[in-house]
């Protein structure tokens, strides 16, 4: 079982211009994105080897999910400061990257923390253009967990933007563990980091 500082950087690389269709029905509330994001993931094939039957799928639930998140956002708030001194085709890369990181990595860690837990939703708040859905999961090791889901809505489709857990924000712990590697290093370097990682998959 993933203990909780672990699952927070699993979902930090979770952390796109895919121009995926829609899978919200129009008028949905956001606890359903919520709801169809967790569903997707924790239906998500491990191991190996996976049939390519098991492989096809996982692409398609995969890809679901991510329609849910709002990559651009996420992204342009974890570069936070750097985002701007990037270029629009850096801009576009990085969104890409981190969508093939959530894909690879977070997507199939973090459906294995939820399917081996018992969610219970709290009441969702709603202002306006945003929303947030609060999920208390019991851990049998850490004990009961708090998760914030944040979304904005896009039109008629709510997107997830970031998610708390116990308070500590998935977005600013990305962000942080970003403007180090930059700051010591460079934006290049980020760059290969994430690249090297994905090669591994």
């Amino acid at each position: 079982m993933l203990s909780r500082k672990n699952w927070i950087y699993l979902t930090v690389f979770i952390l796109a211009l895919f121009e995926l269709s829609p899978v919200i029905a129009k008028e949905a509330l956001p606890r359903n994105t919520v709801e169809i994001l967790l569903n997707s993931i924790t239906k998500l094939k491990t191991g190996e080897p996976l049939t390519p039957e098991e492989v096809k799928e996982n692409d398609s639930l995969s890809y679901r999910a991510l329609a849910l998140l709002n990559i651009r956002e996420i992204s342009r708030k974890a570069l936070g400061k750097y985002w701007k001194k990037r270029s629009l085709t850096e801009q576009k890369v990085f969104i890409g990257l981190l969508s093939r990181m959530f894909i690879k990595e977070a997507f199939p860690n973090s459906g294995k923390f939820f399917s081996a837990l018992t969610l219970s939703y709290g009441p969702s708040t709603i202002n306006e253009s945003k929303a947030k859905v609060p999920l208390t999961v019991v851990h049998e090791k850490e004990g009961e967990i708090n998760i914030d889901f944040h979304l904005q809505k896009y039109g008629d489709q709510w997107q997830v933007v970031d998610v708390d857990l116990d308070e500590i924000s998935m977005r600013n712990n990305m962000r942080s563990q970003l403007y180090k590697i930059i700051s010591k290093n460079s934006y290049q370097e980020l760059v290969r980091r994430i690249k090297e990682k994905l090669a591994k998959y």
